[in-house]
């Protein structure tokens, strides 16, 4: 009985320690979590922040699922667009034993506060400061719960690519997350060969001043790009529209990209005022996509009941919302991971308190870090999605809506995602499938531009300073059809002066240019030279006859070329008359010697391979070599009477034949050629033999010619000599002063068209064009290149052509060709296969033959004398090759039958002379020991 009682003693005692514990655990923990959030809440997405931050702490603090009996209290700090009241709003909360920030609005306090965040580990949740430079290596605390800026400009640099334009104007606040998101762009753009042509700086937003704005602007006008990206906020942004708007910016030709500021005043203030519509009416904007879902219309639907009808409705207010959410979730998961929210003091801090700011009530969230990592690895459905992060810390599959201003406030033209790039269609249908970033698979809807237009715009203009486009042209002496400037006029002419006046006429503007001389007039000038004058300023283009090659590419922009050309070598010749010799000329004194030994070794083969069952070759040795070198030189001419029984032989003179074929054809065509076309000799037959050869070598004077011997084909400059004409051209190769004359292709033809005493010798070493050049980057260069490739297609190219350059040429020049003799390396591959062929032949006939010997002969007795009995065998071999083989009884008599008389004692003959070769074998082996 006593221990019953005391058990139940002991059973109540420690259910009364276990009920203390639990209370006084419970106690301990806070009945309120608090987050703090600062932002300036006079600004659009401050008022839309506030909202939706206080609609989903109601929600959460109705749902004791989140929470439990513990309360989450938002405290909101208006910064006032002010960064120092910023800082002390932090400073304050962080007193107040606060778990997390929510904020803040700009980046420029996102940098300062992320060192406190960082020391005090008190995370920091922003969707509105989204500087990429915000790193979450250099600022670990800070986390960013909306795209960064860095895919805004990563849209805006795709958009750019899509409609075609290579450059753009970037007009931006001169703070941290706009000069940030500028640099960003610059180097987006960069990966899509396009750039920033200038960078306007205002003041930071909200101190830009109308005065500031319009000088920037003024500038901006008087430029080339007419494609203006605008990244700012909504203030600042719609003080440069109203002003645009007054300068005549927001007409044809121009082009406005804002950012995603723009697209919170199109959502947010409805109606717009008049002059604001109208001053943004044709602008593109974009704005973060969320996917549509239940719980998305059911929170937008109750938005002007819960902001009373205060601000309208953006995306920024759902971002709001689920880092809210964020928030709570995470602070759920660290108490259920049995941490605590508690705060100790940092040891740093203390004594550094003053008379008013008391430095060390700042106090160190001790689950701040836990906290921060349950942060990071959210995984969660919110009003705006799935919410996850990846290893850098930006939130999955970042995509935006794109939004064209009209005259009634917007229209959608697409989509946006870093997953599939632009689309038509929502981003999320497309993560399904695999990913595809070419450039057919973009798409975007229709564009209403400033001014009204549908058609795209060019992207820019000649640049608004009263002046016309400089044009330099070289003044040349020589050749003057390509340019001349006619004496004592401003008048130009030429057929590349006429090239590029039609070429003008085809483009879709006005194209206010003047010709600008260049050279002395004594001698042609420096192309190099004059090419270089683009990049120094002093032209702004230059036409004429400019090659384009290398080192010229890579300080200018040129056209599509509109002539083709190449270097070429132009020396003296001599006309070859014909001889009685003629018929030799066709093949080198080698592939003659070649070729009959080789009619020779096919005889001598054929032979071996026919002597012991061919009656028409055998008989008696004189016979045989008539009938041989008959039979081989015969099949020249496809005339042989010996018929081949055997099957290698056969293979052979099959062989042989076609051989024979391929080289009559071939001597036939080359004897025709020599015969019926006038044939031209010069000691230089190409580059290769000018260079080996040492002789002087001229070239033009100004042309690049000089540049490439000297560095490409490492000729010495000693051997270069300029010549400045068609005439000093004639002078030089006639009085040999230059071995031959190395030029392009288009000056040599009107060269020889007067000079038939000359010839082009070998083919082009080079293959190049003549272009117009232009400044990199100039789009004078893409659209003349257009320009130029539609005169090819109209045959203008050609018209122009024809007018200045085709003369009637000397009547010997178009029919002239270079006979060149024929050598063993056109035919090698022939003979290798016939000799292979022979040689197979052979070694198939002796090994037969071997094997047939070995069998049939008797065993020889044993000789006292090795020497003697080697001797014997092999006269008994070479007896065995030479006899001939016997057939059938009934072959033979059917052959017999259907012989002429003659033939049938012919064959007595052969058969009494083999019967008796036969005994003489067989004596030979029963006395072999005589031997």
């Amino acid at each position: 009985m006593s221990f019953s009682i005391t058990m139940n003693l002991v059973l109540l005692l420690s259910t009364f320690i276990l009920f203390i514990g639990v209370f006084s655990e419970e106690a301990l923990k806070p009945d309120v979590v608090n987050v703090g959030a600062i932002f300036s809440f006079n600004s659009i997405n401050g008022k839309v922040a506030k909202v939706a931050m206080k609609a989903a702490e109601n929600d959460i603090n109705s749902d004791p699922s989140i929470l439990g009996r513990r309360k989450l209290s938002i405290a909101l700090h208006d910064s006032n667009l002010n960064s120092f009241l910023g800082i002390i709003g932090a400073l304050q909360f962080m007193e107040t034993d606060t778990v997390a920030i929510i904020g803040p609005q700009s980046s420029v306090m996102a940098h300062v506060l992320s060192h406190l965040a960082n020391e005090l580990h008190v995370p920091l949740l922003s969707f509105t400061a989204l500087d990429p430079s915000l790193s979450p290596l250099q600022y670990p605390f800070f986390v960013q719960t909306a795209p960064n800026d860095e895919f805004q400009m990563m849209l805006i640099s795709e958009m750019v690519s899509y409609f075609g334009w290579a450059e753009v104007i970037a007009v931006f606040s001169d703070d941290d997350q706009s000069r940030n998101g500028i640099i960003t762009l610059g180097d987006k753009l960069a990966e899509r060969r396009c750039r920033i042509s200038y960078k306007s700086a205002l003041p930071p937003d909200p101190k830009a001043k109308r005065s500031d704005v319009l000088r920037e602007l003024v500038k901006i006008r008087m430029m080339e790009s007419r494609v203006i990206i605008l990244h700012t906020f909504s203030k600042t942004g719609l003080l440069v529209f109203e002003v645009a708007k007054s300068l005549g910016m927001m007409e044809k030709e121009y082009v406005w990209i804002a950012s995603a500021w723009l697209s919170t005043v199109l959502d947010s203030t409805s109606p717009l005022k008049s002059e604001t519509a109208n001053s943004i009416r044709g602008a593109l904007t974009c704005r973060p996509h969320t996917p549509d879902s239940k719980r998305k219309r059911d929170f937008m639907s109750h938005w002007n009941q819960l902001s009373n009808g205060s601000i309208g409705f953006n995306p920024y207010g759902l971002y709001a919302y689920d880092t809210v959410w964020m928030i709570a979730r995470a602070v759920k998961l660290l108490l259920d991971q049995g941490g605590t929210i508690s705060f100790s003091n940092d040891i740093r801090l203390n004594g550094l308190g003053g008379r008013t700011l008391n430095i060390s009530s700042l106090n160190t969230f001790d689950g701040g870090k836990q906290l921060l990592k349950n942060i990071v690895e959210t995984n969660m459905t919110g009003l705006t999605g799935p919410l996850q992060f990846n290893q850098d810390r930006s939130l999955i599959n970042p995509s935006y809506d794109i939004i064209n201003a009209v005259e009634i406030g917007y229209r959608q033209i697409g989509y946006w995602s870093n997953y599939s790039g632009l689309s038509i269609v929502p981003p999320e249908t497309l993560y399904g499938k695999k990913p595809n970033r070419s450039s057919s698979n973009q798409q975007l809807g229709s564009v209403v531009w400033p001014g009204g237009e549908t058609t795209k715009p060019r992207g820019w203009v000649f640049p608004n300073n009263g002046r016309e486009l400089r044009i330099g042209i070289p003044k040349r002496v020589s050749y003057q059809d390509f340019v001349l400037l006619v004496n004592g006029t401003d008048t130009v002419q030429g057929y590349c002066i006429d090239v590029f006046l039609a070429a003008i006429r085809l483009l879709p503007y006005a194209f206010p240019y003047r010709f600008v001389p260049f050279g002395d007039g004594h001698k042609n000038p420096n192309y190099n030279e004059l090419v270089s004058k683009i990049n120094s300023g002093v032209f702004d283009g230059v036409v004429g006859d400019i090659s384009i090659v290398t080192n010229r590419t890579k300080i200018v922009d040129f056209t599509q070329p509109y002539i083709e050309s190449g270097l070429v070598v132009v020396a003296p010749v001599k006309k070859i008359s014909s001889s009685a010799w003629s018929f030799s000329l066709p093949f080198t004194p080698f592939m003659w010697a070649v070729t009959a030994a080789f009619f020779l070794i096919v005889g001598a083969v054929v032979w071996i391979l026919e002597h012991r069952i061919n009656d028409e070759f055998r008989g008696p040795p004189r016979q045989q070599i008539v009938t041989t070198l008959w039979f081989s030189f015969s099949t020249m001419f496809f005339a042989h009477r010996e018929n081949t029984v055997s099957t290698l032989g056969r293979l052979v003179l099959i062989i042989w034949l076609f051989v024979v074929l391929i080289i009559n054809s071939s001597y036939t065509a080359s004897l025709t050629s020599i015969l019926t076309v006038q044939q031209l000799s010069s000691p230089i037959k190409g580059i290769d033999s000018l260079i080996s050869s040492n002789e002087a070598i001229g070239f033009q004077v100004g042309s690049f010619a000089e540049s490439y011997l000297i560095e490409e084909l490492n000729v010495q400059k000693s051997r270069l000599v300029e010549l400045g004409s068609p005439e000093e051209y004639a002078l030089a190769l006639k009085r040999r002063t230059v071995a031959a004359v190395i030029d392009e292709r288009p000056y040599v033809d009107l060269f020889l068209s007067d000079h038939c005493e000359f010839s082009i010798r070998g083919q082009e070493f080079t293959k190049r064009g003549w272009g117009f050049a232009f400044p990199r980057d100039s789009p004078l260069a893409i659209d003349m290149s257009t320009a130029i490739i539609g005169l090819s297609e109209n045959g203008e190219l050609q018209k122009i052509h024809d007018k200045w350059l085709s003369r009637r040429a000397c009547s010997s020049d178009r029919s002239e060709t270079e006979s060149e003799e024929l050598d063993l390396q056109s035919f090698w591959g022939l003979f290798l296969i016939c000799g292979i062929a022979c040689i197979l032949a052979l070694l198939v006939y002796f090994w037969l033959m071997f094997r047939q010997f070995s069998r049939h002969r008797p065993e020889e007795p044993d000789s006292t004398s090795p020497v003697t009995s080697r001797s014997a065998s092999l006269q008994t071999f070479l007896s065995f090759a030479d006899g001939k083989v016997e057939k059938s009884k009934s072959s033979s008599k059917r052959k017999r039958e259907s012989m002429p008389s003659n033939d049938f004692h012919k064959e007595d003959e052969s058969i009494y002379r083999s019967g008796r070769i036969e005994r003489d074998i067989s004596n030979e082996r029963q006395n072999g020991d005589t031997y």
